[in-house]
C-alpha cells in the first residue's frame, strides 16, 4: 500500500510505500477510492513541519513545559535525544477517507467484504480502521460528496452543543470548510445564520447556501452586523469555526449574544475572556471535542464498545451517519466546496497548492491504483544487504515508541544485523525500518517468525502478545529478546517455560532473554561490585516516581498491558533480585486506596521483597508524586555504608573507602549494553546475560505483587 507522511522536522510531505495492514479484531480494511484533504488542520501541520525549531516551541507553549520538567529528572542530553527523536516521526496525514471494504474482523459484522463507506481513515490506498469510525454510504451520495463527512460531523457536533431550535438566529464565525458545511446545516435546522470572515469568496459561497454575510476585512463590524442580524436583541449562538491566535472571535461572540446565549467553539482561536461579558450575560461556553462523543476514547475508537444508543443518541459514528443521510437528501450540498481534484500520486502538488494558495479549499485526492496491487504483506527495503549467518541476524516484531527511540538504536550501535521489521500496521515498519537499514518491512509476523534467514527475533508489542510470540519464536528455533513483561498470567508464563524447557533440547538450544536493561547500565553494575563482597544482609530501598497515565491507556488494562505493576515494576523486582544475588522469598504488598475507589490505585504500591539470605527491600512505586522529584531513586545499606542513585546520573556513596561518587554526563539505564551483552552470547556460544531461572523467577514474582495488590 501506499500512504502520505509529513515531515515534522524539515517539512514536506512523501508518499511512503509500505506493507498491507492486518485486519484486526474489531475493524475493516479499507480500499480507499476518495479522499479529501482537511485545508485547515492539514495547512497548520505542513506550515508547523516547516517551521524552524524555535517556532515549533512557540506554537507548543504546553510542550516545552513537559520538556523543561523532563531535563530536570533526565538530564539535557537525554532530553535532546527524546525531542529530536520525537520530531523525526513522520506523521500521517488525513483523516476524510471514502473507500470499499476489503475485509472484516471478528467483531465488525455490521460490514460485509464490498460495502461502500466512509471513515477517519488516513491519505493512503489501503486503510484499517475500527468499526465505529466507519460508516456505510447511501446510493444516492457520490464518493466526492461523501469525503466530506468527517470534517461535516465536525461541525454537527458543535451544533449539537449549541442545541439550536427552529426560528433561532446563529452566527458562524469563519466559513472554511467546516464554516460553510456548519452553515447549510444550521439553515436544515431552521435556523436564520449570519456568517463572518474575511474571505469575500468565502462568504459568497455562505450566502449562496442562504447566510447573511459579515466581512471585517472590508471595515464592517461583527457586533454590530450580530446586533443588527437579531433584529437588537442579541443572536442566539455562535459556532466559531475560525483558526487564529486571536481572542477577537470570542470576545465578539460574547458581545453580540443575548441573554443567556450559547458559544461553541468549534476551532482554534485565543481564550482571554472578559468576564463581565460572560457574567451580565449567563452567557455558556463550550469547546466542542472532533466529531462526537466516542473520540480519544480507546474502548469505543479501538476496542468497538459503542454506547448505548438510549443514553448517548449521538456518537461519532452515528454523527456520520446523520451527514450522509442529509446528503442523500440534498439538505447539504458540498459541490461547491470542491475546488481541486489530484491523483494521489500527484499529492506533492496538492499539499504545494495547499500553502501557496489560501483560496483553495476542498481538495480531493483520487486513487486509481489496481487494488490487487496493494495488498503486499511484505515491502523491500534494502535488496543489497548481505548476512554473516552465524552471527545474529534479527527480525524485530513492533515498531513502537520505545523500539524506535530505544532498543533498535541500541541493537545497532550494537553491531546487529537487521533482517525483517514486523508491525501490524505496516507503515510504522517501513518508517524505522528504512531509517536503520532492515531488509523488509513486513505485516506478516508468523512467516517472518519462519524465516530460516533470521536466527534472533526482538519482540516488541504490547503485552498481552509477549507470551504468544516468544512461544511461537522459541518453536521455531530462534532465539528471543523479549521486551518486559514475559507474560502477564501464571498461565502465559508456564506455558513459555513449556515452550523453552522443550526449545533447550535441542542441538543448537536458543537463548531467552528479557529486557531487563537496568541490571546492565554503568552505575548499576558499580553498585553491585561493592556490594557483592558483603556477606551480611542488605536492605534496598528503590522509589519510583512513575507519574500518572490516563486510566484509559492501555498499560492500564490488565488484560492488555497487564497494570503498571506487571509491566513497569517488575524491572524493579528484578534489579534488587541483582543487586540483593539470592533468590527471592516472600513477599507483601499494600496498595493505595480500597476497592471503592474509582481512581487506579495499583500505580501506587508499596512492596516489600524479602531474600533467602536474609536481605530484604521495599519498592516504592507511586504515581502521585511531582515530576521535579527524582523518576527513579535506588538506595542500598550494608554494612555501615549507603548507596545512592538518582535516575541514572547521579551515583553518591556513603561511608564507602575509596568511593565517594559515580555521575553520568548523560543518562545511561543500560539498554545498549543489555543489548550488546544478549548479542555476543549469542555470537561467541556463551551464556544469557541473564539466567533463565531469574527472569522465570521475576515474571512469577511480578504477577504475585499485582494479585496480591488486586485483592485488597
Amino acid at each position: 500500500m501506499k500512504q502520505i507522511l509529513q515531515d515534522m522536522a524539515k517539512g514536506g510531505s512523501a508518499i511512503v510505500e509500505a506493507p498491507a495492514p492486518q485486519v484486526t479484531k474489531n475493524h475493516v480494511v479499507i480500499n480507499t477510492t476518495r479522499t479529501l484533504i482537511s485545508a485547515g488542520t492539514e495547512r497548520m501541520l505542513v506550515d508547523f513541519g516547516k517551521a524552524n525549531l524555535i517556532d515549533k516551541a512557540r506554537s507548543q507553549p504546553d510542550k516545552v513545559k513537559m520538556v523543561l520538567e523532563k531535563v530536570q529528572t533526565d538530564g539535557l542530553m537525554t532530553t535532546v535525544d527524546a525531542v529530536k527523536s520525537k520530531l523525526a516521526q513522520p506523521l500521517p496525514l488525513g483523516y476524510c477517507n471514502v473507500g470499499v471494504v476489503e475485509s472484516v474482523g471478528v467483531g465488525a459484522d455490521n460490514f460485509q467484504e464490498g460495502d461502500r463507506v466512509v471513515s477517519n481513515g488516513p491519505h493512503a490506498d489501503v486503510v484499517r480502521v475500527s468499526k465505529n469510525l466507519v460508516a456505510k454510504i447511501p446510493a444516492e451520495v457520490s464518493d466526492d460528496e461523501a469525503s466530506f463527512t468527517v470534517v461535516a460531523s465536525i461541525g454537527l457536533q458543535g451544533i449539537r452543543l449549541a442545541n439550536p431550535t427552529i426560528g433561532e438566529c446563529f452566527v458562524v464565525t469563519g466559513v472554511g470548510l467546516i464554516g460553510l458545511l456548519t452553515v447549510q446545516m444550521l439553515k436544515a435546522h431552521g435556523c436564520r445564520v449570519l456568517a463572518i470572515d474575511y474571505d469575500q469568496d468565502k462568504l459568497d459561497l455562505a450566502k449562496q447556501f442562504g447566510a447573511e454575510i459579515c466581512n471585517p476585512g472590508k471595515g464592517e463590524d461583527p457586533i454590530a452586523a450580530g446586533m443588527a442580524f437579531s433584529r437588537g436583541v442579541g443572536v442566539d449562538g455562535v459556532i466559531i469555526t475560525a483558526s487564529t491566535k486571536s481572542n477577537d472571535p470570542v470576545i465578539h461572540a460574547a458581545r453580540m449574544s443575548r441573554k443567556r446565549g450559547r458559544i461553541v467553539l468549534v476551532g482554534v482561536t485565543g481564550l482571554e475572556l472578559s468576564r463581565a461579558d460572560f457574567y451580565e450575560k449567563e452567557l455558556t461556553f463550550q469547546v466542542s471535542c472532533s466529531y462526537g462523543p466516542g473520540r480519544y476514547d480507546s474502548n469505543y475508537e479501538e476496542q468497538g464498545n459503542d454506547y448505548p444508543l438510549a443514553f448517548v443518541r449521538w456518537t461519532e459514528q452515528r454523527n456520520f451517519e446523520a451527514i450522509l443521510d442529509m446528503m442523500a437528501s440534498g439538505q447539504i450540498n458540498v459541490n461547491p466546496l470542491i475546488t481541486h481534484r489530484f491523483k494521489f500520486e500527484d499529492a506533492s502538488e496538492a499539499y504545494e497548492l495547499l500553502t501557496t494558495d489560501k483560496s483553495a479549499f476542498g481538495i480531493l485526492l483520487q486513487f486509481e491504483s489496481e487494488q490487487q496491487s496493494r495488498h503486499a504483506k511484505t515491502v523491500i527495503l534494502n535488496s543489497s544487504k548481505s548476512y554473516e549467518p552465524s552471527e545474529p541476524v534479527i527480525g524485530f516484531v513492533g515498531a513502537g515508541n520505545y523500539a524506535s527511540r530505544v532498543l533498535i538504536p541500541a541493537f545497532k550501535e550494537s553491531g546487529a544485523q537487521f533482517h525483517s521489521i514486523a508491525t501490524s500496521g505496516g507503515i510504522n515498519g517501513v518508517i524505522h525500518g528504512q531509517k536503520v537499514g532492515f531488509s523488509e518491512a513486513t505485516t506478516d509476523t508468523m512467516n517472518m517468525l519462519s524465516n530460516p534467514s533470521i536466527n534472533t527475533v526482538a519482540i516488541v508489542t504490547r503485552h498481552n502478545s509477549h507470551a504468544y510470540f516468544v512461544q511461537e519464536a522459541l518453536k521455531a528455533g530462534k532465539n528471543v529478546f523479549v521486551e518486559k513483561p514475559l507474560a502477564i498470567t501464571h498461565e502465559e508464563l508456564s506455558q513459555v517455560q513449556a515452550a523453552y524447557v522443550e526449545a533447550i533440547k535441542a542441538e543448537n538450544a536458543p537463548k531467552l532473554m528479557v529486557g531487563f536493561n537496568r541490571r546492565f547500565s554503568p552505575q548499576v553494575q558499580k553498585m553491585k561490585q561493592l556490594l557483592e563482597p558483603i556477606k551480611s544482609p542488605k536492605s534496598f530501598i528503590m522509589t519510583m516516581n512513575a507519574g500518572s497515565i490516563p486510566a484509559d491507556h492501555w498499560t492500564q488494562d490488565n488484560n492488555v498491558g497487564g497494570g503498571r505493576i506487571i509491566g513497569e515494576a517488575c524491572h524493579f523486582v528484578d534489579l534488587m533480585r541483582f543487586l540483593a544475588g539470592s533468590e527471592i522469598v516472600s513477599v507483601q504488598a499494600r496498595r493505595m486506596g480500597d476497592n471503592d475507589s474509582v481512581e487506579i490505585t495499583e500505580d501506587k504500591a508499596a512492596i516489600i521483597l524479602g531474600f533467602a539470605d536474609g536481605s530484604l527491600g521495599t519498592i516504592n512505586y507511586y504515581a502521585n508524586g511531582a515530576a521535579s522529584f527524582p523518576k527513579e531513586r535506588i538506595e542500598a545499606f550494608a554494612d555501615g555504608k549507603v548507596l545512592q542513585l538518582d535516575n541514572f546520573v547521579k551515583l553518591k556513596g556513603f561511608g564507602w573507602k575509596g568511593f565517594k561518587k559515580l555521575n553520568l554526563w548523560k543518562q545511561d539505564k543500560g539498554q545498549k549494553n543489555c543489548c550488546k551483552l544478549f548479542l555476543e552470547s549469542i555470537k561467541n556460544g556463551t551464556a544469557a546475560p541473564i539466567d533463565a531461572s531469574e527472569i522465570f523467577e521475576v515474571a512469577s514474582i511480578s504477577i504475585d505483587i499485582a494479585k496480591q495488590l488486586r485483592a485488597q
